[in-house]
């Protein structure tokens, strides 16, 4: 039985375990928090900054590493929310709407999400709106057809589809499949 190594960050007592492994020097720990949370995945300038709050690092020498990892490419808050961006609607059909919620939550710059989100043009997003309805489509026969509507049009509202985009992508596959679709969706919102 092999024995897994715990590193600082693991367990409930990782700040005291962090502490009692990392040097001294505020900024040395500062470095260190932010070089072993980059390891795993990106993270935004705010999310490092959070962290090393929570490790009661002083305010300025947050600020000051996180600078320096700025002016070296280490943190890069425009390239993670493209990536963020390309990632998350891609993999999980979110829309335009839903990735910059999501953005603001990591604390990207408002200019930055609207860059970002807006290389998603409106086509891009109907054909991902298409595909997610598509493959929920046959999971819906043998419900009546005003359920089918609303399970698929709340699935794509939940990704962050706009109501009236959702409704017509909805209405064109049930359509396509045969359903009376002429008094469909009304009053459904």
């Amino acid at each position: 039985m092999t024995r897994r190594t715990e590193w600082p960050g693991d367990s409930p007592d990782s700040s005291r375990a962090e502490k009692e492994l990392s040097p001294k020097d505020p900024a040395e720990r500062a470095r260190a928090i932010c070089l072993r949370l980059l390891t795993g995945t990106p993270r935004t300038r705010r999310q490092l900054r959070d962290a090393l709050h929570k490790r009661d690092i002083p305010e300025d020498v947050a600020d000051e590493v996180l600078s320096r990892f700025e002016d070296v490419g280490l943190i890069d808050d425009a390239v993670f929310a493209d990536a963020w961006v390309e990632s998350r609607h891609h993999g999980r059909g979110l829309a335009r709407r839903a990735l910059a919620r999501e953005l603001r939550t990591k604390g990207v710059d408002p200019e930055l999400i609207d860059q970002a989100v807006g290389r998603l043009d409106m086509d891009q997003e109907e054909t991902t709106a298409r595909e997610l309805v598509d493959r929920k489509l046959r999971a819906t026969r043998g419900l009546d057809r005003d359920r089918r509507l609303r399970r698929l049009a709340g699935m794509l509202a939940r990704k962050g589809y706009p109501e009236g985009m959702a409704l017509r992508v909805v209405r064109q596959a049930l359509e396509e499949e045969g359903e009376d679709v002429e008094d469909l969706g009304e009053g459904l919102y």
